[in-house]
Parts: structure tokens; C-alpha cells; sequence
């Protein structure tokens, strides 16, 4: 029930707004309790109140008296700063700001010796830099932090800045400029030394003791590529990179041994002008003597991978695990020293066969390798009737290797190889080339070109993008001599056929030999077993166990 009790048609009320300086109709104690303000309540002149029973009228003139006083705590009240004391400021993981509700008139002045922060409080005085003192920083798990507390009372005086190290709230600004800061000791993380900077220091303590820093913090992008920043310290023991450079990291290295096989081949396509002749190599023992005798870049070739591995001609029999398996032997033989270059056929089927192909040549270490537009059921490229798929096919397959290498974040160089011209000619070659090229493919490759002419347009036609001459002795195409092959301006150069036909010649005539004479014809050669197991790493094997406190071969070597 209302405190005035009344029953009257709401449609014949109005409100007046009186002073109750003015108007005579407050009463006085009223007026004395509260004070200077203007009073807004409903009247009904035209029905008068019903007296109330028993003499209760009384109780509702007190009753209103005190709702009076609730009425009174207008907006203009909470708006006004001046009704309003301060408390300590609450302490969270940095320090925060809170302000108590306005106080009671009737409290009087609170203890204001024992307050620090302020609540509301405006934007406007957050960005005061006038109304922030400082505190010691907050010191996490990466370095030092820095958090500002609230306004300080006025009341307080001058704080003692002596104990202070960070200021809060700080503009973007202030953290820009580096005038504003000072060093601390660098964070020491796993990569090596990581640097952060303290927050701008108070003016009161005088210059900051430099001889122990070395991080600064923040730092802008200039200062990150600034090279002269950095220092170095030695790099993990992964036998890939020799020095390591604090962070942002950059590795310097100070020999191109220490690349991994896909980066130094890519070192020599792109950072020189030499050709990379490879002989091929179809096993352990090929790979070996080509090692031994000097050459740093190897062939792996299909056809005779195909042969040894198999016993099979080249008419697309071995699969995808015989490749993979045989390369990734070959590959790591000494991978710090001789790269590979690895025949992929076709890629084994279609694009999500071709990208796990790509995916497991890469782990096996293979510096490069070549794709090509023949069908599945394909031959040895200086074979008579070959058949290639339609362009679209074919770039359906760069796509997939390219697609796998960015995907991997490889250095792996992919060759485009086309055989369209036995079948389609010249310009149909050309036309997939340069499709290749612009999906992405490091080099190209023309399969059985029919004149020396004809492979030297090539290399001017599609220069500068390096292209592969594979040269096979007694083929389909014309010899070319390496230093031909240079002056063309070809970029590697491969023959296939290096180690398998001079193995069949050399193993045909002591197999023959042995047949008709009873002997085989490598004595005197001095050919015998240690010479050959030295080819293929006895003494590396013995230094192993003898290092590693083996006594099994000692004196073996």
C-alpha cells in the first residue's frame, strides 16, 4: 500500500516541482534535513484524502519523510566526485583499481591515510599520466612485466618512487620510444638467449646499472632485422647446421656440406652456373664406386633399378615400394656429401598416389626427382611406341608433386619430364613445358630429342629455367658430349646407362670366361675382397666399433 494512502482516478493527476527554499508548503524539518534540493511528487486537489482510522496519519507523515530521503539520491548525487572517499585498491596479479559506493552524508569525512584507489573513475583520468604513481614490476615465467596502480589521493603527497620500477597505464608511445626503457639480463630459453626490456624506469632513480644487461624490449621490426643485434652461440649437434644465431634465429652456414641433399642441389641450380653430370646408379655397389670415383650428384636410374632390383625390363613393373626402397638406400650412403636425383616413373597412379610418393622420397632423402606424362603402362623412355596422356592429365600430376613438396616446406627439386615427342612433336613438348614451369617445376626435362639442334633450341627457348639432357649410349637420340651439353647451357646432365651396360659387358666376359677357361680372369687384377668391401665402407665401419669401445674388428681395417 502506498505511504499516501490514495484512492482517487489516476486520469486527474499532476505533478508540480517545488523549491523547498521557496515554497511554504514544507514543511520546515523537511526542508532542514534535505537541504538546498528541488522535491518532485503527485498531488489530487480535487478529491481530498479519506482520514485514516485511528488516528494514523502520523505514521504516514514519517513514513513519507523517509522515503523522502531515498528519493533524494538523484543521478546529480552519484555524478558528483565530491561525495565520493577512497579505499585500498584491490591487489590481483597486477594491481587494479576499485572505488567504494558514495558514502553516507551522516558518516562524515572517511580516513582518507589509508586509501590509494579510486572508483568510478574516467577514461579520460586512466590516460592522466599526472594521476599514476609507480610500484615494482610483476615479474612472470618471460621476464619482467610492468602494471601501474590507480590514482593516488591527493591527500597522500609525493609517493616514495624509490621502490618503483613499471608504469601503468603507458601509451603506445611511450612503449615505442626507447629513451623510456632500461635493460635487464636476457631470458635464457632453449633456442639460445631471448631479450626483453623492463618498462620505462622513474625519473627518480638515476641512470640504471647497463653493465648487466643485454636485452632490450620492446623492439621494433628494424631493430629484429638489424643483423649487428644478434649474437651467435653454438648450434643443436644435428649434423645440418653448424652455428645458430640468437633469436630471431639465423642460421649461418659456413659450409654448403652442412645442408641437407634437396638444399645443396637447389645451392647449385640456382646460386651457380656449372653442370651436374651424374652417372647412373641402379644399387649399393654402383653408388659406391661412383662415390669412390668422385662424383657428388647420382642418378638413380628406373630402367636400372628395374633390372637389378628385379630382373625385369623397363616397361613400368617396378612399383612404387621397389623405388622408394632402393632410393632411400642409395640416398643415405652419405648423405652429407652426394645428392640424388631418383626417377619416379609416372607417380604410380593418380594425384593422392603421386602426393604420397613425393612425401616418401622426401623422407628418404632424395635431393630431386622426375615425373613424366607416359601411360601407367609405360616403357623405357628409347623404347619404340610410347604413349603419353592428355596435357591436362599430365599437369594434374605437377600439381600433386608441387602441391606435396610446399605442403612438406621441402627443398626437394621436381622435374617436369615430357615424352610427347616420339607421339605429339617438338611444339607439343614446348607447350607442356612451360605449363609445367608455371605450375611450379624446378627444371624440365625433353625425353629423346631427335638432333643436337633440336636440344639446343630447347634450352634458349625455355630459358632461364634449367633443363636435364639424359644422354643414353646406343639410344634414340643423338650422343652429346658434356662439354657440348655446356655450351648449350644445359643444367645436369645424366647418363642412365653409365653403370649398367659397362656391368653387363664386364660381367658377361668373366661369366663367359669362367664358362669356356675354368677362370674368371681378375687374377693378378688385385682386385680382391678388401678392396671392394673398402668401396663400400669397411674402414668407416670399424672406426665406429673400435670408437665406440668395440674390440670385434680391430685390426681388420
Amino acid at each position: 500500500m502506498s505511504f499516501l494512502s490514495l484512492t482517487t482516478n489516476m486520469a486527474q493527476m499532476k505533478t508540480v516541482v517545488i523549491s523547498n527554499e521557496t515554497d511554504p508548503t514544507v514543511d520546515s524539518n523537511v526542508k532542514s534535513s534535505l537541504g538546498p534540493q528541488k522535491l518532485s511528487f503527485t498531488t489530487v486537489p480535487e478529491t481530498p484524502p479519506e482520514s485514516p482510522p485511528n488516528g494514523s496519519n502520523d505514521l504516514e507523515i514519517q513514513s513519507e519523510e523517509k522515503s523522502q530521503d531515498v528519493l533524494l539520491s538523484s543521478k546529480t548525487q552519484l555524478a558528483d566526485q565530491s561525495n565520493y572517499d577512497v579505499i585500498p585498491a584491490v591487489t590481483d596479479v597486477g594491481q587494479d583499481t576499485v572505488e567504494t559506493s558514495p558514502p553516507d552524508a551522516a558518516q562524515g569525512t572517511q580516513d582518507k591515510s589509508k586509501t590509494q584507489g579510486v572508483f568510478p573513475i574516467s577514461t579520460t583520468q586512466l590516460l592522466d599520466k599526472s594521476n599514476s604513481e609507480t610500484i615494482p614490476a610483476v615479474t612472470d615465467v618471460v621476464g619482467q612485466d610492468t602494471v601501474k596502480t590507480s590514482p593516488p589521493d591527493a591527500a597522500q603527497g609525493t609517493q616514495d618512487k624509490s621502490k618503483t620500477q613499471g608504469v601503468f597505464p603507458i601509451s603506445t608511445t611511450q612503449l615505442l620510444d626507447k629513451s623510456n626503457s632500461e635493460t635487464i639480463p636476457a631470458v635464457t630459453d632453449v633456442v639460445g638467449q631471448d631479450t626483453v626490456k623492463t618498462s620505462p624506469p622513474d625519473a627518480a632513480q638515476g641512470p640504471q646499472d647497463e653493465s648487466k644487461t643485454q636485452g632490450v624490449f620492446p623492439i621494433s621490426t628494424t631493430q629484429l632485422l638489424d643483423k649487428s643485434n644478434y649474437e651467435t652461440v653454438p648450434a643443436f649437434n644435428d649434423g645440418y647446421q653448424d652455428n645458430i644465431q640468437t633469436s630471431p634465429t639465423q642460421v649461418v652456414f659456413p659450409s654448403i656440406h652442412s645442408l641437407s641433399p634437396a638444399t645443396r642441389l637447389k645451392h647449385k641450380l640456382h646460386c651457380s652456373n656449372e653442370l651436374i653430370v651424374c652417372p647412373g646408379v641402379y644399387d649399393g655397389l654402383s653408388a659406391r664406386i661412383a662415390q669412390a670415383v668422385g662424383f657428388k650428384t647420382l642418378y638413380m636410374t628406373g630402367a636400372g633399378s628395374t633390372a637389378s632390383m628385379l630382373g625385369m625390363a623397363d616397361l613400368g613393373i617396378a612399383t612404387r615400394d621397389d623405388m622408394v626402397r632402393n632410393a632411400d638406400m642409395i640416398a643415405n650412403l652419405d648423405p652429407h656429401h652426394h645428392e640424388i636425383i631418383a626417377d619416379m616413373d609416372t607417380g604410380y597412379g593418380g594425384p593422392v598416389t603421386i602426393a604420397q610418393t613425393v612425401k616418401q622420397y622426401i623422407r628418404a632423402n632424395v635431393a630431386a626427382f622426375h615425373i613424366e606424362d607416359q601411360v601407367l603402362t609405360k616403357r623405357c623412355g628409347h623404347l619404340s611406341g610410347k604413349k603419353v596422356v592428355s596435357n591436362d592429365v599430365y599437369l594434374s600430376r605437377i600439381r600433386a608433386a608441387r602441391a606435396a613438396i610446399d605442403s612438406e616446406r621441402a627443398d626437394i627439386q621436381l622435374i617436369a619430364r615430357t615424352d610427347a615427342n616420339q607421339q605429339l612433336g617438338y611444339e607439343e613438348c614446348m607447350v607442356r613445358l612451360k605449363a609445367a614451369r608455371d605450375l611450379g617445376a624446378d627444371v624440365g626435362l625433353l625425353e629423346g630429342f631427335k638432333s643436337k639442334e633440336e636440344a639446343a633450341k630447347a634450352v634458349k627457348e625455355l630459358a632461364p629455367w634449367p633443363l636435364l639432357l639424359n644422354i643414353v649410349e646406343n639410344g634414340h637420340s643423338p650422343l652429346i658430349t658434356v662439354d657440348e651439353a655446356r655450351e648449350m647451357g644445359f643444367r645436369i646432365m645424366i647418363f642412365s646407362f653409365a653403370g649398367l651396360a659397362p656391368a653387363y659387358m664386364a660381367i658377361k666376359a668373366a661369366y663367359e670366361k669362367l664358362l669356356h677357361h675354368g677362370i674368371t680372369g681378375i687374377q693378378g687384377t688385385g682386385i680382391g675382397p678388401k678392396v671392394l668391401f673398402n668401396v663400400c665402407g669397411l674402414k668407416e665401419a670399424v672406426a665406429i666399433d673400435e670408437n665406440a669401445g668395440g674390440m670385434d674388428y680391430k685390426g681388420l681395417a
